[in-house]
């Protein structure tokens, strides 16, 4: 029996397309020490540390309902991001490990990952979240050089950031740290090799590489519009990401995702979930999640502001805000959105499957003829590297 047929054969699981992607359960703390001038995830300063007794109360409550809703599943990833999920205790992060390991399986092989930012790692700290569970931790760094960490609105040094990542080898076999490049105009190809080489030299398995990006509602958007932060212009920004290919590729940390550098078999488990269209549920204020229910696949999020969250949950409500069944062709749209960020591409079978229509032959053949679109030895569809440098616009045309 394949894997999508014994898991469509549990209690409660209904068969879908994207069965062999896994289940996952992303978990969401929101609070972090400061706010990144860049950053538009939802993530909350506040003056006293939440009470994590009440929290675990809540996550417990939220796990318990998405369960209801998707039973029988196994999961295979749990990813805690944020926010800064290394400002809670171990004890709580153990306490939502246990939840989910009362109302769904746990494959033994489970990847358990937490993000962390240099700041609030601490040997003792990492010690605890080992012992709670986690087996993969991800640490934002974002720079090695102290002058762009300020620019960036970090509050680590880079001396900081890499004993961080010593820390984090000592008690995980498998961890990654982020990078943000093209970052400033002043940030030059040799700048960036010369960063990017001292990397890798801390690197075991993976990285994130990303180039900056002006988010909307964020501090950095404010001064680019008042014209008081340059960024590179899009011709140096894409000079930079094939830079980044040329060299992770060189030292074995080949792209497998846009942003995302792996040795061969390391690649973060819990983010192919997504990239695949598998399920997940979505834990924690302001949480995403898509799961499968006979009656379709819906598109969840849940209220972002922390205590409005937590007063929904203790008030024996839920917290969601979005449950929305998707159409055929939105999910059709999603799969295409996600599945073509990876090297591997998408199976155009798939595709059929949950758009209930065909991908069309004639633009294929365009897209292939341009040199934007590659159809792979197995019959799948792959982004080419100057495809994957204007995605959106090839998702779109794919699309339609």
């Amino acid at each position: 029996m394949s894997p999508s047929a014994a898991l469509a054969a549990r209690p409660g699981v209904p068969r879908h397309p994207t069965a062999d992607a896994g289940f996952a359960v992303y978990v969401h703390w929101p609070f972090c020490l400061a706010k990144c001038p860049y950053c538009d995830f939802n993530s909350h300063v506040r003056h006293q540390p939440p009470d994590q007794a009440r929290y675990i109360a809540a996550f417990r409550r939220e796990i318990a309902q998405r369960a209801q809703l998707a039973p029988g599943r196994t999961v295979s990833s749990i990813f805690f991001g944020g926010g800064t999920p290394s400002l809670m205790e171990g004890a709580t992060v153990g306490a939502i490990l246990d939840a989910i390991g009362e109302h769904w399986a746990v494959d033994p092989d489970c990847e358990v990952s937490l993000e962390a930012n240099p700041t609030s790692v601490e040997a003792g700290r990492f010690r605890d979240f080992r012992a709670a569970g986690v087996n993969r931790v991800s640490l934002g760094v974002q720079a090695l050089n102290d002058a762009d960490l300020k620019a960036l609105g970090r509050m680590h040094s880079a001396q900081e950031a890499l004993e961080a990542v010593g820390i984090a080898r000592r008690y995980f076999e498998r961890y990654s740290f982020d990078l943000i490049y093209a970052r400033s105009p002043e940030q030059t190809p040799a700048l960036w090799q010369a960063e990017l080489e001292l990397a890798i030299s801390h690197a075991a398995e993976h990285l994130s590489l990303y180039q900056l990006t002006i988010e909307p509602g964020t501090a950095f958007e404010q001064l680019y519009r008042a014209g008081k932060l340059a960024i590179p212009d899009p011709d140096a920004g894409a000079s930079l990401y094939e830079l980044t290919q040329e060299i992770t590729t060189k030292h074995g940390l080949p792209v497998y995702e846009i942003s995302n550098h792996a040795r061969p078999g390391a690649e973060c488990r819990h983010n192919l979930v997504y990239w695949h269209y598998g399920e997940y549920a979505g834990i924690g204020p302001g949480a995403h999640g898509r799961l499968v229910t006979a009656e379709g696949r819906y598109a969840q999020s849940t209220e972002k502001r922390p205590e409005t969250w937590l007063e929904r949950i203790e008030a024996g409500g839920d917290a969601l805000i979005e449950n929305e069944k998707l159409s055929a062709e939105a999910q059709g749209d999603e799969y295409l959105l996600m599945g073509l960020r990876l090297v591997e591409g998408i199976d155009p079978h798939v595709f059929e499957g949950l758009a209930g229509r065909k991908l069309n032959g004639n633009r294929i053949g365009s897209l292939i003829a341009e040199g934007f679109l590659a159809r792979t030895a197995n019959g799948r569809l792959a982004a080419t590297p100057e495809g994957a440098l204007l995605l959106d616009a090839l998702v779109a045309d794919l699309a339609a």
